[in-house]
């Protein structure tokens, strides 16, 4: 039998909560699993770091896309597969790898799914699977806290989004693979490991986390009016064609502003910075995900 551990945020929670996930783990065989909670996103590194130490073959991270997060950057390079039981706001590793929404069927998935080994981002030193970025969208992400996100769900994205469109463009260099790609002004640099983004927008149609690389894209808009284009064009998945948006491919990225800049990773902010040093590691972690049989 493979050594199962939990990783849950207590705080987040779906259907009958995490006694419907001891449960349902139980009735497929797991009546022992090792098991930590967290009342922060921030404190599950530290405790997917001691179940890999216990042994541990599995882990499963119940809570948001931040509490996956930190469990990515404790888990990648260990070989121990990552399970997914979504109940954040956003769930965008879940919903980008078809991880459903539901404790049982992500039980079954993270127990008799597919071990998929997926790229990684590091941003300044700390993995993402989603994406990371400046500007615009981590402005969204800090001023949605997560009071507001309790209250309104996804709404709160569309509350701090609309007042971070106002926020003007700021210089910007960013270096792709060693050479100068862009300079300017800029409203927003967005590194992905995947396609789809908050709201599930699609930013990047061809984006792969398992090709070695990572996709790349600037903005250039400036105000609502440039902005709603923009996301005009991302709803119909073709926001690389927008002459607002520039895109590319790369495995080491730099990006260097000229003043400082709040930055955000898989959804979460990170304090403000001059300088993004982000680079891929090619499948360096095992993600379970949904195979023959399994839903």
């Amino acid at each position: 039998m493979t050594t199962v551990a939990v990783v849950a945020h207590r705080k987040k929670s779906i259907g009958g909560g995490l006694q419907q996930l001891r449960q349902t783990l139980a009735a497929r065989g797991v009546d022992a699993p090792i098991w930590y909670e967290v009342n922060k996103s921030r404190k599950a590194a530290k405790q997917a770091t001691k179940a890999a130490a216990e042994g541990a073959e599995v882990v499963f991270a119940w809570g948001g896309d931040g509490t996956v997060q930190r469990c990515v950057d404790a888990l990648a390079g260990t070989g121990v597969a990552l399970a997914v039981v979504p109940t954040g706001t956003a769930n965008l590793l879940a919903s980008n790898l078809g991880i459903p929404k539901d404790i049982e069927a992500a039980v079954d998935v993270g127990l008799f799914g597919i071990r998929r080994s997926l790229d990684v981002g590091r941003v300044n030193g700390e993995a993402f699977m989603v994406m990371a970025g400046a500007g615009f969208d981590a402005t969204m992400i800090r001023d949605a806290d997560g009071a507001m996100k309790d209250r309104v769900g996804r709404l709160a994205y569309v509350w701090t989004g609309a007042r971070a469109l106002r926020h003007p463009a700021r210089p910007a260099r960013v270096d792709v693979d060693g050479q100068e790609w862009f300079s300017g002004d800029t409203t927003c640099v967005l590194v992905a490991n995947v396609g789809t983004i908050s709201g599930g927008l699609t930013a990047f149609p061809d984006a792969e986390p398992d090709d070695g690389r990572l996709d790349v894209g600037v903005v250039t808009a400036s105000g609502m009016v440039q902005w709603m284009r923009v996301l005009g064009r991302m709803a119909t998945g073709k926001a690389h064609r927008s002459p607002l948006v520039q895109t590319t491919t790369g495995t080491a990225i730099d990006v260097r502003f000229e003043t400082k800049t709040v930055y955000e990773l898989d959804g979460g902010h990170r304090p403000e910075t001059k300088k993004l040093k982000i680079r891929v590691e090619p499948a360096a972690i095992r993600i379970c995900v949904p195979g023959p049989g399994v839903p």
